[in-house]
């Protein structure tokens, strides 16, 4: 398949550096989520405490029920905001694989090209039939990919638009249970 020593050289290098992309691509997101948990851990720390000082401030029963739901829609939100948070991390580390992966794919059906015409070009007279099928084949494998390619974003599109729209209505409820509670209170 490699004529030379440098084109196999070539190819074990693209390969490493294409390891290498995948690994710290990983280690981003590894410390971006680790991070994000730290930060969060922190803030529910310092909220738990801010809650628990208020709460035992509390005079009475109605003051001590207002306060227990005053302080649920921030926690909702913020577990919002962390599941957000995560869901875009791990987005966006998907694309970067997927690129990368897009890359490779176009690389290895150009090196497959040229290896096809190097081959009938050498190939002895009649097999243009059997060139033309394989070629063929090669351009149908590359339209079903690029066909669940497309699918498997939108989808992705999708998911996305019922996570948010779901995230949306679960922070509305909560406030809107939460200023019921105000009223009621």
């Amino acid at each position: 398949m490699f004529a030379t020593p440098e084109q196999f050289a070539a190819a074990s290098k693209t390969n490493v550096e294409t390891l290498l992309t995948l690994a710290n691509n990983a280690f981003a997101s590894a410390e971006r989520l680790a991070a994000l948990n730290l930060n969060t851990a922190r803030s529910i720390l310092e909220d738990s405490m801010a809650s628990s000082k208020a709460l035992l401030g509390a005079k009475d029963v109605q003051e001590l029920v207002s306060l227990q739901t005053s302080l649920a829609q921030p926690l909702v939100e913020k577990a919002v905001a962390y599941n957000r948070s995560v869901y875009e991390i791990a987005s966006q580390s998907q694309e970067e694989v997927s690129k990368l992966l897009e890359a490779q794919i176009a690389e290895l059906n150009k090196t497959l090209a040229t290896a096809l015409d190097k081959a009938a070009k050498s190939a002895p007279a009649g097999s243009d039939v059997a060139v033309a099928a394989v070629k063929s084949a090669i351009a149908a494998a590359n339209s079903a990919y690029d066909s669940v390619s497309k699918a498997a974003k939108q989808v992705a599109e999708i998911a996305e638009a019922n996570v948010a729209a779901a995230t949306n209505a679960t922070v509305k409820a909560v406030s809107a249970s939460t200023k019921g509670g105000k009223k009621a209170a």
